[in-house]
């Protein structure tokens, strides 16, 4: 059997309902109901003296009115709540014109005794609920208490509300009414929308009228819309494979408390920066906090370094580890260190920058080794500016400079500094300054004419600087995994033994690794292991 020209075999059938069913559904949720919603929840409706509460909670059941002992006191906190698309006008609400009111909620076998706003998504809202005057405050016509056919009364006002806007108010109430310690009635929240515009159809404008929206407790959909919604997930669930009914699910967040304290690699911390911050955030109920701005991030180098002394500052000895300190390095950690373990967290992509003065956008590999071994010192020699070279590193020990050196140079070092200060250099002539930060790096080489430099791809920012080509291609990952880019370097974790599982600093690796924080990293330009063919290895395939 077919249906314009479709043939209607099981699947297609459940393909077409799971189409047809979601356009139902908001053709009836934005269409026939309408698009304003005025939601409503009573988040509590509680017994002063309930079993309940604490022994020390019994003053409640002790209120006072004017001296005189409540009888069987109540709260009742409601929420009202604009839940639908379009805004709602003091005009929306069906009442009186002359009415400053426009909701009524009613309390069976009880008085209202008092009451408060005690929370408003915008403060806009307060003039609909207080008049001042001066240091005077009166509430308005529109917003009160009093009785209605026996029943505890409270008038709210039409109150205009944007959507998503709210405010809750709080009453306290007492029996008026009843059989002694009976449950009371289930509150009243009288209200109505009149049609106003209705749907553009002229039976839906019909229907809207006869039928007006009346306040539901759920703020999601109306309930036929929900039977839709429900229809929809069932077509969805025969049409999808067995496999849907074991679906597989991010492992949980594991919040620790404590102080974490990150070090190192000054290339890789404002990834990591924003991910333990984020990771704090997330963990702050359970007491998570991260030490920035400290200063720790001052090299791969110094980072290892600072580890193994707080290692041994903190008599860390045999099978225990340190739980509150992770340092980050650019590749593996040079040198012998015994007592520290790496992780590979990630591999990162790295640049030559160079001043936009030296008129230069790319350059081999042959002729960047030779700039690195002094034989080339004007960018004039390269089809650049006449402009003379002046290379900008990084200390020894970091991880940068390592990985360029390893990667690009093969094996070559950058020359020694000429002068002790960036700001020695004579711009008339070729030299060679060394910085202790990337940060630092960057802002020299913005600053200095002809200036070479080396940096973390993200922390490139400035216009005054240009990340060069290496044999005509650019710095991305795409390059790094086919061979064709050659500056990058794997990001190592590194911790003074193994760290307690239960520690802050096990539960950031976690999250770093495996959790949302590679996210983090990912926005960053770097690859997480966790993604790569070999991740104990880390490298491109």
């Amino acid at each position: 059997m077919s249906l314009f020209g479709v043939e209607l075999n099981f699947n297609n059938v459940v393909a077409i309902v799971a189409v047809v069913i979601p356009v139902l559904a908001f053709l009836w949720e934005f269409v026939v109901i309408r698009r304003k919603r005025l939601g409503y929840r009573f988040q509590m409706d509680v017994l002063a003296s309930d079993s309940a509460h604490a022994p020390s909670a019994a003053v409640l059941s002790r209120l006072h009115d004017n001296g005189v002992t409540l009888n069987e006191p109540s709260f009742v906190l409601v929420r009202v709540e604009n839940a639908g698309w379009r805004p709602i006008e003091a005009g929306d609400y069906l009442a009186p014109h002359n009415s400053e009111t426009g909701i009524h909620v009613l309390f069976g076998h009880r008085r209202v005794v008092g009451m408060a706003v005690t929370e408003l998504s915008h403060p806009a809202l307060l003039p609909f609920f207080v008049n001042v005057t001066g240091d005077v405050a009166q509430e308005t016509p529109g917003f009160g208490m009093g009785t209605q056919n026996g029943a505890g009364l409270i008038r709210l006002p039409r109150v205009t509300l944007n959507p998503g806007a709210h405010y809750k108010v709080l009453a306290v109430l007492e029996r008026s009414s009843g059989i002694a310690n009976s449950p009371f009635p289930e509150p009243k929240f009288q209200a109505d929308l009149i049609g106003g515009e209705g749907p553009p159809l002229a039976w839906g404008r019909w229907f809207a009228r006869l039928k007006p929206a009346r306040t539901e407790a759920h703020t999601f959909a109306s309930r036929p819309a929900l039977v839709f919604i429900g229809l929809l997930a069932v077509a969805v669930l025969l049409q999808a494979s067995l496999t849907l009914f074991w679906p597989t699910r991010p492992a949980p967040l594991d919040c620790v408390g404590g102080t974490l304290h990150l070090q190192g690699s000054t290339a890789f911390a404002p990834a990591v920066t924003d991910a333990a911050k984020e990771y704090a955030r997330l963990c702050e109920a359970k007491g998570a906090r991260f030490a920035a701005g400290n200063g720790s991030f001052q090299g791969s180098g110094e980072g290892i370094a600072a580890l193994e002394k707080a290692g041994a500052d903190a008599g860390i000895s045999g099978t225990e580890g340190l739980g509150d300190r992770i340092t980050f390095t650019d590749g593996p950690a040079a040198g012998s260190h015994p007592q520290v373990l790496p992780r590979p967290v990630a591999y990162s992509l790295f640049t030559l920058v160079v001043n936009k003065d030296a008129g230069v956008r790319t350059l081999t590999t042959a002729q960047i080794r030779g700039i690195y071994a002094k034989k080339i010192t004007n960018w004039s020699e390269v089809g650049g500016n006449s402009v003379p070279i002046h290379l900008i590193d990084r200390h020894r020990g970091s991880g940068t400079r390592s990985a360029l050196e390893e990667r690009v140079l093969k094996g070559a070092s950058v020359p020694e500094a000429d002068v002790d200060d960036c700001a020695q250099l004579n711009h008339a002539e070729p030299g060679v300054c060394e910085v202790d930060s990337t940060d630092t790096l960057l802002d020299r080489a913005a600053a200095i004419p002809g200036a070479l430099g080396y940096s973390e791809v993200s922390s490139v920012t400035s216009t005054e600087l240009v990340k060069l080509r290496i044999d005509d291609m650019p710095p991305t990952l795409e390059g790094v995994e086919d061979g064709t880019y050659p500056y990058w370097q794997t990001e190592y974790a590194y911790t003074y033994g193994e760290p307690p599982a239960d520690s802050i600093a096990a539960a950031f690796l976690r999250y770093l690794t495996d959790q949302g924080g590679k996210d983090i990293l990912r926005e960053y330009g770097n690859r997480p292991c966790s993604e790569t063919e070999y991740p104990l290895v880390c490298t491109p395939t």
